[in-house]
């Protein structure tokens, strides 16, 4: 059954790559997991960590070099380095490299080809993922490595987006009344669902009632809300209904209004999705001033780069974010949203899920995107 499942959504994403959607250009390759399941990391610094008067036992200690102690898939130990040597775990000596959670993705969509997206996000540093539409059987049969959080199809209307270009293989509910909507909702919400997704675009599109029912219902069986929204209109209508985030920063410039009305809200980044452009920027930039939640996204699908993205993060940058902002972005701050809690932070009783990197992250946030090794679970990819 697995075979046949991962042979359907592979077909499923070439057929998709003919709609609007790029498969990525490299292939699948062999991928060997060699496992530590007692380890200790030597001399390391890990990233963002300040010195401290005092430290208490188990905790993270002060900056500077340090060694982890990995079992089993956590992190049981972090000491200054040289002090750790717990009898069998091999030592492996990173003086010179630091040390950074792995990293979550806010916003992709795998199930185009899935075997080969999982795996390289995995590869290169993504512990999990926030899936924001797929067909609603990819809810039932989605690979487990990164983890993933998933939407299932877009609530929509009638010929509306993304059933009237990319979408059309089943990545929207089309629902002619507000009953259907909520059905859907339902529909979803038992299928385990972990959020719902609203297109809110251009006509067809549903009426705001309709949205605000949506909204109600997902809340009311504990769903937050995203939506696609690209215009100041459009993002102005998702404030109106309650959602809870944007699945993207806007594209064309909000007004004022439009900004306020998101600033205890959250915003997920995907500023290379659309280009990059000045404007795009800018509204992240004014959301985030405003006090808005930021998350990093790739779009991936949308965008071919599995992995952290250098280029979103190279936007991000632009955007005013800084290297502690950038890491949190995609680390601590998507771990806490998402009830994630034991991703985001290296600490004692955390997921072993890291990146060793080759530079300070936080005076240098692109050599997130080139990390030197990746453990996911104790597992170095």
């Amino acid at each position: 059954m697995r075979a046949l499942v991962v042979v359907t959504w592979t077909l499923l994403g070439l057929a998709l790559a003919g709609c609007g959607r790029r498969a990525p250009t490299r292939a699948p390759q062999a991928r060997q997991v060699r496992l530590s399941p007692h380890l200790v990391l030597r001399g390391a610094v890990i990233a963002g960590a300040r010195p401290s008067a005092a430290t208490a036992p188990g905790a993270a200690p002060s900056l500077g070099p340090s060694d982890v102690e990995l079992h089993d898939g956590r992190i049981v130990a972090i000491a200054p380095a040289g002090t750790l040597a717990p009898p069998g775990a091999a030592i492996r000596d990173l003086s010179g490299r630091w040390l950074a959670p792995a990293f979550i993705d806010s916003h992709v969509h795998l199930a185009i080809l899935p075997e080969v997206m999982t795996g390289e996000l995995a590869d290169r540093g993504v512990a999990a993922a926030v899936d924001l539409g797929a067909p609603l059987p990819y809810l039932d049969h989605h690979p487990g490595t990164p983890r993933l959080i998933v939407s299932g199809p877009m609530i929509t209307a009638p010929a509306g987006y993304p059933v009237n270009s990319w979408g059309e293989d089943g990545y929207g509910l089309e629902c002619g009344s507000t009953a259907e909507a909520i059905a859907s909702v339902n529909r979803l919400a038992d299928h385990g669902a972990d959020l719902i997704k609203l297109p809110l675009t251009e006509p067809p599109t549903l009426p705001d009632a309709t949205i605000a029912a949506v909204v109600t219902q997902a809340h009311a069986r504990k769903l937050r809300v995203a939506v696609h929204a690209l215009s100041d209109p459009d993002a102005a209508r998702g404030a109106a209904a309650g959602a809870d985030l944007l699945a993207h920063t806007p594209v064309q410039p909000l007004a004022d209004a439009t900004v306020a009305a998101w600033r205890a809200r959250t915003v997920i980044t995907t500023l290379g999705a659309f280009g990059g452009t000045a404007a795009t920027v800018d509204n992240l930039r004014r959301l985030r001033a405003a006090g808005a939640t930021i998350l990093y996204g790739t779009d991936l699908g949308n965008t071919q780069t599995a992995g952290i993205d250098p280029n979103e993060l190279a936007l991000l940058q632009q955007a005013g974010l800084d290297g502690a902002a950038i890491l949190a972005a995609g680390t601590r701050t998507p771990a806490a949203y998402w009830g994630l809690g034991d991703l985001g932070q290296l600490a004692p009783g955390k997921a072993a899920s890291l990146l060793v990197l080759d530079a300070d992250p936080v005076l240098d946030p692109l050599t997130l995107a080139r990390p030197v090794q990746v453990y996911l679970d104790g597992a170095l990819r």
